[in-house]
């Protein structure tokens, strides 16, 4: 191993680019330097598939002149749940994402590209429609999620990837609860009615100093943030605004409660979710659309708590087909 890690600095030394990761398990990654790439036609595309991962809203969102560009529902930005521009830790991270693809996915059962991972974020966190796989910005953004894993070796697994992975409840998550966490830690930024804080006016296509969290724009039920395990990961490692998951100021029993309130919120409303998971032992026990795990509730799908489910598909009861 650690003659390849040598054969890898000397090729990222020759590029002029920091090394992102050298192995498997790698734990003291951090990102490339964007400023270090030449003003080349490679440094260009990345730089604006950066530009439009943290100004999604600008260019291709709901609000934008062109309406041949209007690809967003929303007028959220990638960046809105892959913090630091997609290079924190535990922040929902792309570095090491572009050598991670092709790979299986359990949402399609079927091996998904990194285009069709882009495409799932489009049509679900962002509550849109997909990207031509020819377009300019789908080339921008697959040339900065390839920038972000310069160094790293295919399939390596980065320690700090997606988020916090909390342990379940042995209760159910309590939006009632969350309501209270909410207040105290989240509606400062966010709002008291979760609608976040815009930096202009509707149709200006400026987007949000901070993020709604629900109404029709945020992101919609079938996005992963939807599910309370993924959503409480999340926030317990980068919410409130400021801190980490080194310096997380949330228990995990707030992080789920606060999950299960943002929640239980309205949000727009993706169709035929019933096809997602097609191989039903895929599905998450937390996933909260039909068809569920016979004998359990929709309720307990998706606040928990969900070792009882979990139990259940360990004897191979899986929801129906």
């Amino acid at each position: 191993m650690k003659q390849i890690n040598r054969i890898i600095i000397g090729l990222a030394i020759g590029t002029g680019w920091t090394v992102v990761a050298l192995a498997q398990g790698q734990k003291d990654w951090q990102a490339p330097d964007i400023g270090k790439l030449p003003d080349d036609k490679y440094g260009q595309m990345v730089r604006q598939g950066k530009a439009l991962m943290e100004q999604t809203y600008k260019h291709i969102g709901p609000e934008v002149k062109d309406a041949s560009k209007r690809f967003s529902g929303n007028n959220l930005a990638c960046v809105s749940c892959h913090m630091d521009a997609g290079s924190r830790k535990f922040g929902n991270p792309w570095v090491g994402t572009f050598v991670s693809f092709p790979q299986y996915r359990g949402r399609e059962d079927a091996v998904s590209t990194t285009e069709e991972r882009i495409n799932g974020c489009m049509e679900r966190s962002m509550n849109g429609r997909k990207l031509p796989l020819e377009s300019a910005e789908m080339k921008a953004m697959l040339s900065y999620l390839h920038f972000l894993s310069t160094g790293i070796p295919v399939g390596a697994k980065l320690e700090g990837g997606g988020t916090l992975k909390l342990k379940p409840l042995a209760r159910a998550a309590d939006p009632v609860a969350g309501k209270q966490v909410y207040a105290t830690t989240c509606a400062a930024c966010h709002g008291e009615n979760g609608q976040g804080m815009r930096r202009g006016k509707v149709g200006d296509a400026d987007g949000y100093q901070f993020p709604p969290v629900w109404g029709a724009d945020s992101y919609n039920n079938g996005a992963g943030m939807a599910r309370v395990t993924l959503a409480a990961g999340f926030i317990k490692g980068n919410m409130p605004s400021g801190i980490t998951h080194t310096t997380a100021v949330l228990t995990d029993e707030q992080a789920f409660d606060v999950a299960a309130y943002v929640n239980s919120q309205p949000r727009p409303v993706k169709l035929n979710l019933d096809a997602d998971f097609p191989a039903r032992k895929n599905k998450p026990v937390d996933a909260a659309f039909p068809p569920y795990t016979p004998g359990f509730s929709p309720e307990q799908h998706k606040y928990g708590p969900w070792k009882a489910i979990s139990e259940a598909r360990e004897k191979g009861i899986y929801p129906a087909k």
